[in-house]
């Protein structure tokens, strides 16, 4: 497929963003969009080739991301400095490989999981959105498309999705955390132990917890 230039990304006559606007203003979740460096979200687009009519174009155009739940769930953009990982630069689209190939990583939470708009590189029906579990460290399918997912991060049961995997007063220390850091449990959410309030927590870059969720530990498993 051809190279489409940013001039042919923007959708000026029906942007995506005022859908998106529309999800945010019905909202049951608390929500923040972050405003975004204008290059950055014309620079986050171009890498992701497709329009801002659609959810994902808007985001990255015209966002510097969303903060769902006070940030537990970070939806990403184009990127701002308390969510500084971008659509583009933590996809590595601009510089091959890329981190999930044959997905774009879209979003991730505070247990430092993932969720992915599946291209085929995950077992599962292309087009659907799934979420990285950091209990099972299996992709596990959450929605049927990139809208769907958005909508239910928006209006759906969060504290049900989540379970037990919540503790009390999660959201003063989860309101504390850098948008490019997650917690670190032990013991691990996948390991036999006491309910996760009792667990040890600390802050590490996210970055260090998919290498350990995603690459270290299911090979160590056998998987």
């Amino acid at each position: 497929m051809p190279h489409r230039s940013i001039d042919q990304l923007v959708d000026t006559t029906d942007p995506g963003m005022a859908v998106v606007k529309e999800w945010i203003s019905s909202a049951s979740n608390k929500v923040e969009l972050l405003a975004v460096d204008p290059a950055a979200g014309r620079r986050a687009l171009l890498a992701l080739q497709v329009t801002s009519r659609s959810p994902m174009g808007a985001l990255a155009l015209e966002s510097g991301g969303m903060l769902i739940d006070d940030g537990w769930v970070r939806v990403l953009g184009g990127g701002h400095e308390r969510l500084p990982r971008t659509l583009d630069t933590w996809n590595r689209l601009g510089d091959p490989p890329h981190r999930l190939p044959g997905a774009i990583l879209v979003g991730d939470d505070v247990l430092g999981a993932f969720f992915a708009l599946n291209g085929g590189g995950i077992p599962g029906p292309p087009g659907h959105v799934f979420y990285y579990a950091p209990d099972s460290l299996e992709w596990e399918e959450v929605a049927a498309s990139y809208s769907d997912w958005i909508q239910g991060l928006l209006q759906g049961d969060l504290e049900q999705f989540y379970g037990d995997q919540r503790w009390n007063d999660w959201r003063d220390e989860v309101r504390q955390l850098p948008g490019d850091r997650a917690f670190s449990i032990y013991p691990p959410l996948f390991a036999e132990g006491p309910p996760i309030g009792e667990r040890a927590r600390r802050p590490v870059p996210l970055l260090e917890l998919w290498g350990l969720h995603v690459g270290e530990v299911p090979k160590q498993l056998g998987r």
